[in-house]
């Protein structure tokens, strides 16, 4: 491995025609070939001297939320299959990878399909520069590529025909390009606290940051993870602020299955602040289960728009419910493993009692029905 080249990653970025799919998400090694071919030409004439680093590029169209991972794991594999090839093997200082009998040579440069209805797709390529050059070519890469970055005829073409797609545009953008562009779309949908978390997973791993959400959840970002407080007594102590408390609720939860479904996109974690890890679902607890007092019962908080939105453990204790935990379902699989779960901690039946609304207590916390005293 040559440790004096200097890797500097970068993406093609493919704006779709309005309700276009490509035929598929790879390319085959000798169409990678051709592709690297193309786009090497649009490099030598956007960016002087380029012919002295060497070029690798995936042949794998991608959503920016698989390129923007902790550890940039799809352009973090691409360097290193890059690294491996010997530079009198390849064209030119060109190298590309696709797929051979059906299979790209690393998982990471594997397409999640998930993902591949957005009207962007990205392919990952990079410089390995001589790090003297790194500089300056860099430097040349983020003034040339915002610029006139447009990617070639024959590069558009080539894409167009062998995927079966129309492309309103063909951009190189450099990764700081990339995350610039994420930036700017989270904020234009409200999301900007998100962005200051994920941000901070994927440039300052290090380093604590947190936010507040717009309805006012604190958010922190530490050792890999988001981590909110629990949620049902933050609210009761810090965010009911009267009117429609129920309504704020719902609309807090709503904003945090946002959050949640774009973290796991990203893979980040999100957790509760001194709770145990789970994964689709979060549960606060909130007291042990009274021995004396009878079985406890799963009830479930509904919301227009929301479902299930949250799950309440409870003993029905005269007078005033005796509440163990709260879950919050949060990706749409989420519910049947919550409540699974809920019911072995608990010891209690399947039996889940619909409360038909958010049931909250005079205090905004979530509760449950009591048996009235006699």
């Amino acid at each position: 491995m040559n440790e004096s080249l200097i890797a500097c990653p970068a993406v093609l970025a493919l704006e779709l025609a309005g309700g276009e799919m490509p035929d598929r998400l790879e390319l085959t090694r000798d169409e990678a070939q051709t592709l690297a071919a193309l786009v090497a030409d649009d490099l030598r004439a956007l960016l002087p001297g380029v012919e002295a680093s060497r070029f690798a590029l995936a042949g794998a169209l991608f959503d920016g939320v698989e390129l923007l991972r902790p550890g940039f794991p799809v352009l973090a594999t691409l360097e290193e299959l890059a690294r491996r090839v010997p530079r009198v093997v390849t064209a030119g200082g060109v190298v590309a990878f696709g797929t051979h009998e059906g299979h790209m040579p690393a998982q990471p440069l594997v397409p999640d399909p998930r993902f591949a209805g957005g009207p962007m797709r990205l392919i990952p390529w990079m410089l390995l520069v001589p790090a003297d050059q790194v500089e300056d070519l860099s430097q040349a890469m983020e003034r040339e590529l915002a610029a006139k970055g447009e990617a070639g005829t024959a590069t558009s073409d080539f894409l167009m025909r062998t995927l079966g797609m129309r492309l309103e545009h063909a951009r190189y953008l450099t990764r700081d390009d990339l995350l610039a562009l994420t930036c700017v779309q989270y904020e234009h949908v409200n999301l900007a606290p998100l962005w200051t978390m994920l941000e901070a997973a994927l440039l300052t791993p290090y380093k604590d940051e947190t936010a507040l959400g717009s309805r006012g959840l604190p958010l922190r970002y530490t050792e890999g993870r988001v981590e909110i407080p629990g949620l049902a007594d933050w609210f009761a102590r810090d965010a009911n602020k009267g009117g429609n408390a129920a309504h704020e609720l719902a609309g807090t939860l709503f904003e945090l299955r946002q959050y949640a479904a774009l973290l796991a996109a990203h893979h980040v974690h999100l957790v509760m602040q001194d709770m145990p890890a789970t994964e689709g679902f979060l549960i606060e607890t909130m007291a042990d289960a009274d021995p004396s007092a009878a079985a406890p019962r799963i009830y479930a908080h509904e919301a227009a728009g929301l479902g299930m939105a949250a799950i309440t453990i409870a003993q029905p204790v005269p007078g005033k419910a005796r509440v163990l935990a709260h879950g919050f379902p949060l990706a749409p699989d989420a519910l049947t493993p919550l409540l699974e779960t809920l019911a072995d901690r608990y010891g209690t039946d399947s039996e889940v009692h619909t409360l038909g609304r958010i049931m909250l207590d005079a205090d905004g916390a979530l509760t449950a029905p009591a048996p009235a005293l006699h």
